[in-house]
């Protein structure tokens, strides 16, 4: 039996913040910022929160799923910035859903997030636990970003995406995950965030910090490497692919990715100009606009992969109904 995604939606702030807006708050320039990044706007919470994004896509993915919300048996949500220590955001998403049957978690892997996620409850459907699942990535990483620290400010935005999951008969792929403790400073966020507006700025406390080049050594040296693992250990290789989905974290990143793995960009999804990096909810949302744009088309194979603090990575084969 293999997961299948029958549906999938996707939900960002109304409020878009463009680099120059930022240059308003931190010494940058759009010019800077897009040659650095690919990052020309961010889609930033004002009103919204983490919980109300997730439910959001989670109501899109369920209508795009054409299911009822009773049929759903597992949620689980993936995200860095939950608005409250609990109940989690997956039991907020069941009660917003109405998807009362279904056994609810949090799972906090970072920008990786979505990825062990999806892992996760694609291995309850293969043991036969479980039929259908709703896998959700949604952060708010405005929240906990210094605006005065132009390293990290230019990067984040905020938003979800959802994917319903259904184990159907096919074949099913074998994941791959793993992790880097020792290497856990170098993209850290200390203490949990106090609601905030996006611009207040109030010291080191909260606020994440990145040594962006270890992030980017580790980033193009790893995804690579995943994705060829994930790869052999399916018996394919990166021509059985047609799409690569990969977390939207900067896009020099991606080049890089494809240049490794000797393919062209042409077969990477990538929409980090409209929303910036949303950590957990960057695979996700680009599966939506992928799957609605008609570009992912049905029985098409996909490879996600993910790479966030921790240092965490995962990646997958993913199917599309």
């Amino acid at each position: 039996m293999a997961e299948i995604i029958i549906g999938t939606g996707a939900a960002v702030p109304a409020y878009v913040l463009d680099n120059d807006g930022v240059a308003e708050l931190v010494e940058t320039d759009d010019a800077w910022i897009r040659e650095r990044t690919g990052i020309r706007q961010r889609h930033i919470a004002k009103e919204e929160t983490t919980a109300s994004l997730a439910e959001e896509a989670a109501c899109r993915a369920v209508v795009d799923a054409g299911i009822a919300p009773n049929r759903i048996d597992l949620i689980v949500v993936a995200t860095a910035t939950a608005n409250q220590r609990m109940p989690c955001v997956a039991c907020e998403v069941q009660e917003k859903i109405g998807a009362q049957q279904a056994a609810c978690f949090d799972l906090n892997a970072a920008c990786t997030g979505f990825v062990l996620a999806y892992q996760t409850a694609a291995a309850y459907l293969k043991a036969g636990i479980y039929r259908t699942a709703l896998v959700i990535g949604s952060d708010c990483m405005s929240q906990v970003i210094d605006w005065q620290d132009r390293s990290t400010c230019i990067l984040f935005g905020d938003g979800a995406g959802a994917a319903v999951l259904q184990r159907q008969p096919g074949l099913s792929y074998l994941p791959v995950a793993g992790a880097d403790g020792r290497k856990g400073e170098v993209l850290s966020c200390q203490a949990l965030y106090e609601e905030q507006p996006f611009y207040k700025k109030s010291g080191d406390s909260g606020f994440l910090r990145m040594d962006g080049q270890a992030v980017f050594k580790f980033a193009v040296r790893k995804v690579p490497e995943a994705i060829l693992e994930v790869l052999e250990s399916n018996g394919l290789s990166t021509g059985d692919i047609d799409w690569f989905v990969i977390h939207q974290a900067n896009r020099r990143i991606i080049e890089s990715v494809a240049r490794h793995l000797g393919i062209s960009m042409e077969r990477f999804l990538v929409n980090l100009q409209e929303y910036g990096n949303t950590s957990s909810a960057s695979i996700p949302i680009l599966l939506d606009e992928g799957k609605h744009s008609g570009r992912l088309k049905k029985g098409q194979r996909l490879v996600i992969a993910g790479f966030g603090a921790g240092l965490t990575w995962g990646a997958s084969i993913v199917q599309i109904a």
